[in-house]
């Protein structure tokens, strides 16, 4: 990344911490992917059950691998060979886990979070279930507001996730959105969440990478 950029990026993600704290959110900069992964480890308790969102920053930043080798119990999605059904039921286990990891859609200047989901379970963590959520962003995600937000999850982030999963969608073969006419069982934009604070102040830490990563 341009000095430049990495300058200016670390100044939003500073001011984006501290309008998380107004909203009752741990805001967390980290510089790179290894300080994010022991800032993960760190906040997990010992021997808590953790569970996993969909997230490509996930495993870029190696906090997956970490996780599997650490002293939790970790409900892991990400095991070789499991089938449709073993997936769901992971899933569905998660959402009563100690502690959910995830990265985010987007995330605005003033720290509102918006994510879109195609089977609502990730959205779901978020929002109520387990006591404790981390999220690990990189910069590429900050956008100006909600409404920049989920057009950046239509019109860039799915079009390539649903390529890279083989997904039978409109913009996984034109890298278009084309939300009328996408009514696709594959459709990865069913479900939309704005987070704007969280009641619980302990709940909800965000760490923001000085890196550009996922989607």
């Amino acid at each position: 990344m341009h000095p430049a950029k990495e300058e200016i990026y670390g100044k939003k993600a500073l001011a984006i911490c501290r309008a998380l704290e107004r909203r009752n959110i741990k805001g967390i900069f980290v510089n790179n992917c290894q300080e994010a992964c022991e800032q993960v480890l760190n906040l997990v308790p010992r021997g808590a059950d953790v569970a996993l969102g969909g997230s490509l920053t996930l495993k870029d930043c190696g906090i997956i691998d970490a996780l599997r080798k650490g002293n939790f119990n970790l409900i892991d999605r990400y095991q070789k060979n499991l089938s449709k059904e073993e997936t769901k039921k992971l899933l569905v286990k998660g959402l009563t886990a100690d502690v959910f990891i995830s990265g985010t859609n987007a995330i605005t200047q003033d720290g509102k979070l918006v994510n879109i989901d195609g089977t609502g379970n990730r959205v779901a963590a978020l929002l109520y279930g387990p006591k404790k959520v981390i999220i690990v962003c990189g910069v590429n995600k900050i956008v100006e507001d909600v409404e920049a937000g989920i057009r950046r999850i239509k019109h860039f982030a799915a079009p390539f996730n649903c390529a890279r999963l083989k997904a039978d969608t409109p913009c996984a073969k034109s890298g278009i959105c084309n939300d009328a006419g996408c009514r696709n069982p594959a459709r990865l934009c069913n479900e939309i969440a704005i987070i704007e604070g969280q009641r619980e102040p302990e709940r909800m830490t965000i760490i923001i990478v000085g890196q550009e990563l996922g989607f």
